[in-house]
């Protein structure tokens, strides 16, 4: 009996194992079916489209009218759809070939683009230093010979996404075992590609969709897509070697992490919207989600995502962008640009594409939200076209002719056709590429991991090491410790400091270890991705940041640590003022803190020189010696210790490009400073010698003297001032090559300027540095930091004329200006403001919320505001150049908080000052100003500006960036801060009397200095009756009156306006009228 149920068991396991391997067996074949279908589906409709010389696809299939236009961005998707059934192929074991064929597929297409690219090398060599769109790559070739299209400047070729999207692929590609890279030249090109996107962050350009601004003008702007791709695409390529497993040291694609962390930066700060001209749009889908997956960080990322779902999607797919014309019924396709205002006739009628439900879906697929996969899925089916090939999707769908009144009289309402293109006319091939790839994900054949084998989907930190010798991203952990080395200049520095109970290192101490100059890295990197047979210099000159010197490298069998550009001797003076340098120590820890995302610790080296102990500013010094020694810097976590002790933990990059240098010896170490071994005491550290200033001359005085007699002045006289005086006149008489005492003017104003910022004399400072056309580093990225954050620079005397700075603009460039509009009225200003430039992307960079409401950032105001604010509080006159930069840094920052922080304590007068010197306005103001726009058909009038009502509307929506551009360049036009100020205290009153009486409108242009003269008239009539006044012209007692009180400023404007709507300059469009409250 119990054999019999023994065997009863057996039996029962081995059906139950039976039926598990049919199951299988029977899971497999379904698999393979299926993978068979999609591989028929791929040859019918995209893989017969191939051409066969370079691989490339056209951007529409089609048998009976084969184009041979293809376009880089749309042959990388039909690659990577090829290459995604590749790798679905991979978990069938007889695949027959077909896991190999078509990932050659991809392999070709990829390396034909790579074939048309290589051809244009000089292109690229240009495009490194001059980001000229006529230097930009190619983005669209012919399939057969590889040839350019359209030349140069007959096509918007610039468009930084499409080569970033290939970086990203090639390394997806490469990690999944293809090999697209043969040869160290094409190494050495794909080095410089990265170049090539490495400054997408201040790089106008045109776009996704190749037509710039929404305006279709021509025009380039900076594009949140184009550079979430290419810091997408920098993190991808950072440490990867693009021959994969088997490749060499010297095949490995390195970064520049401080340009990743520009364009991760700004990148974020545009977010959500796309550009000064679109909003939203929907090219940010492929950046945010798959491919690139530019964001992780969720709150950013859903924000962006909804808001282009809000504001874009229809019943038939996502607009591209609001006002797109293209391939509407309205859209002329014999003209390439738009007419002024002409986008106006496309509001409400934009084109809906299908494909960006497919972003969508994708990105739902690889978060595991099934729900939002299954909800995009259904609404994609009702949109696929049916043909002899399956089924298509279109490229967009549109608006028919005869129903265009209708849909805009009520969007959503009418049907909408489906474009030729993917549907009767050729197939739409980058949408078919994607839908191929989202069919494969959502039928389980393509596992989220295969198609994206860097994990780019998963948070840094989340994502596999493949190799410890190179630097690799990962999330700034929350117990970051920074480490800090302090390499005193000499030996007698090191024993003054050890009194102090300081602990140094000498350079001589830390041997074999070298420190380099940041200058020496950059000379170093010069060698990465040189190559002849292309005229490929490799990296540019442009010097790293602080995150790459926070690295420790090894190169030519060598350790090296950089110190930071803060600690290099400068030709500006700014590194004179130790208290700024102090400050600035603890922005580069603070940021470090903030923007390391390297595996291992950041080394931040600080190089003291006997300089930084002489004078006043010793004990501030060590105070902050001390915070090291502590641990703590302003919270920051830093350990201070031996350089030799942290290698094990730092951060490390292997210079391995550097193997074939013929003399290692090129590169200069920082060298201890030889001071004998005799010196007796530690007082043997020169100390200042005061100078004692000359009784005052004013230059004026010194003007008729002849240039013989100020050479035998300057001999005689002791004091900085007066040389600097005498020094000014020789040089503008002379020139600067002019000699006196065996010097030349221009030697002598730069001994001057060394031995002024000794002494902390900085008005002296200033006026020799002017002189000698001085420029501070780093002012073109401080210029970017602020305009990518919506903003724009004027630059320009207070009121003189100003020359607004509104795009990216190279260090020479800025010079001219700034020196050209300062030089006439007062030189000084043109260092000055350097000075204010610098601080100004410092402090927006960190503490963006200060800036709240200022638009237009006018340097020339902003020295006035602090001009005032010192003068109000010393009760005299006040000259900004006397005080030190730091100084100069800290009442740019009070100028920014008073009104603020002291608004109590402020008279009406000096808010409304320091506002108006600001230029800071209402949180919806521009909002406003449209609004009383739209009830003005003749414009609005100030300062004898007139801001037309057309076709200012019909370009422009409501929140786009450049209206309140506009209307700022009108405000302007006005000279004084205060008035100014009033001047917007009145568009408000005039948007609430309008907002209230929405019957009201304006019949001809609104002058609003008529406004508010008219209210100043009434106002001094009021203090004449009850005060006995006489009439003035000076409004300051006007500007002094509070707005919202009684008798107050806003009531009198109010008046005015209702006195204006009862003279007849106003029109009531309905009977009854409202009154105003």
């Amino acid at each position: 009996m119990n054999n019999v149920r023994l065997n009863l068991r057996l039996d029962n396991r081995l059906d139950i194992k039976r039926v598990a391997m049919e199951e299988a067996e029977s899971n497999h074949d379904q698999m393979v079916k299926k993978l068979d279908d999609y591989y028929t589906m791929m040859k019918r409709q995209i893989l017969q489209y191939q051409s066969c010389p370079l691989g490339l696809f056209p951007t529409i299939g089609s048998k009976d009218n084969q184009s041979r236009a293809a376009n880089v961005r749309d042959s990388i998707y039909c690659a990577v759809a090829a290459w995604s059934l590749s790798q679905a192929y991979r978990r069938i074991d007889d695949d027959k070939g077909k896991t190999h064929e078509l990932g050659q597929i991809a392999v070709k297409c990829m390396r034909g683009i790579l074939f048309c690219w290589i051809r244009q090398a000089d292109k690229v060599e240009k495009f490194k230093s001059n980001q000229n769109p006529v230097f930009a790559l190619h983005s669209i070739f012919d399939i057969i010979t590889g040839d350019p299209i359209y030349p140069d400047d007959d096509y918007e070729h610039l468009q930084i996404d499409a080569v970033a999207l290939y970086l990203i692929f090639l390394i997806q590609m490469v990690s999944s075992g293809c090999q697209l890279i043969f040869t160290t030249d094409e190494v050495n090109f794909v080095q410089n590609l990265v170049f090539y996107v490495e400054r997408a962050y201040r790089t106008p350009d045109y776009g996704m969709w190749e037509r710039g601004s929404k305006y279709n003008n021509g025009s380039t702007e900076i594009h949140a897509s184009s550079i979430g791709m290419a810091k997408a695409a920098l993190e991808a390529v950072n440490g990867n070697n693009v021959y994969g497993e088997q490749g060499a040291a010297w095949s490995v694609i390195y970064v520049d992490i401080d340009a990743h962390n520009r364009n991760r930066t700004i990148f974020e700060t545009i977010l959500p919207r796309e550009s000064n001209s679109k909003n939203t749009d929907a090219s940010l889908l492929p950046t945010i989600c798959w491919p690139a997956f530019a964001i992780h960080e969720e709150p950013v990322k859903r924000q962006a995502v909804n808001k282009v779902i809000r504001k874009l999607k229809g019943n038939y797919g996502i607009k591209r962008f609001f006002r797109d014309g293209y391939m509407t019924e309205l859209e002329d396709k014999n003209r390439k640009y738009y007419r002024p205002a002409e986008i106006k006739n496309f509001d409400g009628i934009e084109s809906e594409w299908p494909i960006f439900y497919l972003f969508i879906m994708i990105d739902c697929i690889f978060h595991g939200d099934k729900e939002g996969a299954e909800k995009y899925q259904k609404l994609l089916k009702p949109l696929l076209v049916e043909s002899p090939d399956g089924l298509l999707i279109p490229q967009y769908y549109y608006v028919p002719a005869d129903k265009i009144d209708l849909e805009k009289s009520k969007p959503g309402s009418q049907k909408r056709l489906a474009s030729p293109v993917g549907s009767t006319d050729g197939i739409f091939m980058w949408g078919q590429a994607v839908y191929l790839i989202s069919q494969l994900l959502s039928d389980g054949l393509l596992n989220v991991n295969e198609l994206d084998p860097v994990r780019r989907y998963l948070p840094a930190l989340e994502r596999p090491k493949f190799s410890a010798r190179y630097s690799k991203f990962q999330g700034t952990p929350p117990d970051l410790i920074i480490q800090i080395v302090l390499i005193a200049e000499s030996t007698r520095l090191q024993q003054l400091l050890a009194t102090y109970g300081i602990q140094t290192q000498t350079p001589h101490q830390i041997e074999p270890i070298q420190i380099w100059s940041p200058k020496e890295l950059t000379k170093a990197y010069e060698y990465l991705g040189v190559n002849k047979k292309l005229g490929l210099t490799g990296r540019p000159s442009r010097p790293f940041g602080v995150l790459s010197t926070s690295k420790i490298y090894r190169a030519c069998s060598k350790t090296i640590l950089c110190y930071p550009l803060l600690f290099e001797l400068s030709d500006f003076y700014l590194a004179q003022d130790i208290s700024l340098v102090m400050d600035d120590c603890k922005n580069d820890l603070a940021f470090l803190s903030k923007r390391w995302k390297l595996s291992g610790r950041p080394t931040w080296c600080m190089v003291i020189r006997e300089n930084s102990i002489r004078g006043h500013n010793f004990g501030e010094f060590l105070d902050l010696l001390s915070q090291f020694k502590k641990g703590s810097v302003d919270g920051i976590r830093v350990s201070l210790g031996r350089l030799q002790s942290f290698i094990s933990s730092a951060c490390i990059e292997h210079l391995d490009f550097l193997h074939t240098l013929i003399d290692p010896g090129i590169f200069t170490k920082f060298e201890e400073k030889a001071v004998g071994s005799n010196f007796k005491s530690l007082t043997d550290i020169p100390s200042l010698i005061d100078i004692v200033e000359d009784g005052h001359v004013n230059k004026k005085d010194l003007l008729p003297r002849s240039t013989y007699d100020l050479c035998q002045m300057l001999r005689s006289v002791s004091g900085l001032t007066i040389q600097s005086q005498i020094l000014e006149i020789l040089y503008e008489r002379e020139g600067p090559l002019y000699r006196t005492e065996g010097q030349t003017v221009e030697e002598r104003l730069e001994r001057l300027v060394q031995k002024a910022g000794a002494h902390k004399h900085w008005s002296v400072v200033r006026l020799c540095s002017a002189l000698l056309g001085k420029l501070v580093d780093s002012l073109a990225p401080s210029v970017t930091s602020v305009l990518v954050r919506g903003k724009q620079i004027t630059v320009g005397v207070f009121g003189h004329e100003e020359e607004v700075l509104d795009k990216p603009v190279g260090p020479n460039e800025i010079k001219t200006i700034i020196y050209g509009k300062c030089l006439p009225y007062d030189i000084r200003q043109a260092v000055l403001q350097q000075e204010l430039i610098l601080c100004l992307g410092k402090i927006i960079a960190t503490s963006s919320e200060l800036f709240d409401g200022i638009l237009k950032i006018r340097i020339g105001w902003f020295v006035r505001a602090i001009e005032v604010e010192m003068e109000q509080e010393q009760g005299s006159a006040f000259d900004i150049h006397a005080i030190s930069p730091h100084h100069v840094k800290e009442m740019m920052l009070t100028v920014l908080t008073r009104n603020t922080y002291e608004a109590d304590i402020r008279t009406p007068f000096q808010k409304r000052q320091l506002d108006g010197a600001l230029n800071r306005v209402p949180k919806d103001f521009y909002d406003r100003v449209w609004e009383i726009l739209e009830r003005t058909p003749g414009g609005i009038k100030v300062a004898g500006y007139l801001l037309p009502q057309q076709p200012t509307l019909s370009d422009m929506t409501m929140y786009e960036l450049n209206f309140s551009l506009l209307v700022e360049q009108m405000l302007s036009k006005i000279v004084d801060p205060s008035y100014r100020q009033i001047m917007v205290e009145a568009f408000m009153v005039v948007s609430i009397i309008l907002e209230r009486n929405p019957e009201l409108m304006f019949q001809q242009a609104v002058n609003m200095d008529k406004i508010i003269q008219e209210a100043y008239d009434e106002f001094q009539r009021d203090l004449n009756k009850s005060e006995g006044r006489e009439k003035q012209d000076d409004m300051r007692c006007f500007f002094n009156t509070a707005p919202n009180v009684k008798h107050g400023t806003t009531g009198y404007i109010g008046k005015t306006v209702m006195r204006t709507l009862l003279d007849g300059d106003l029109r009531v469009t309905m009977d009854d009228m409202c009154c105003v409250s």
